[in-house]
């Protein structure tokens, strides 16, 4: 719709439909996941490099990687002990499980506070969304 103004000047007004509002609020709410993210890293961090921080993380994690190698080894060596390709098979997926299993012990409070920090700045958008749709009328 136009619309002339008090100086005369005309003005195209778009009435903002329920999908640009949860666009908007969509878009609202990744932004501030992001942030949150971002803040939780920094505050867990210290300082440190993040790429220091996982490669310390992933270079623990290597000995229960081995040791996962070894159960899935031991897990082969019971059930059959002709094929070599499920030898493999078990090994590789030994070894994936206690890498990942390492990992994410290690990792637990970085995530945990990033976590953590996404929760609190999307509660916040969140709050703030209801409150548009739903104002108090002290009145």
């Amino acid at each position: 719709m136009i619309f002339s103004d008090r100086n005369g000047e005309e003005r195209i007004f778009v009435k903002e439909g329920p999908s640009k509002t949860k666009l908007h609020y969509g878009r609202a709410l990744v932004h501030s996941g992001l942030s949150g993210l971002r803040s939780g890293r920094d505050s867990q961090l210290e300082g440190r490099r993040l790429s220091a921080v996982l490669t310390r993380s992933a270079l623990a994690s290597l000995s229960l990687a081995a040791l996962g190698a070894c159960a899935g080894l031991l897990g082969f060596h019971r059930h059959d002990r002709r094929s070599i390709s499920r030898t493999v098979v078990f090994v590789v997926a030994g070894s994936a499980i206690g890498f990942a299993a390492g990992f994410t012990w290690k990792t637990r409070n970085l995530t945990a506070s990033m976590a953590r920090s996404a929760m609190k700045e999307m509660g916040t958008v969140r709050d703030e969304h209801w409150i548009e749709k739903h104002p108090i009328d002290y009145a």
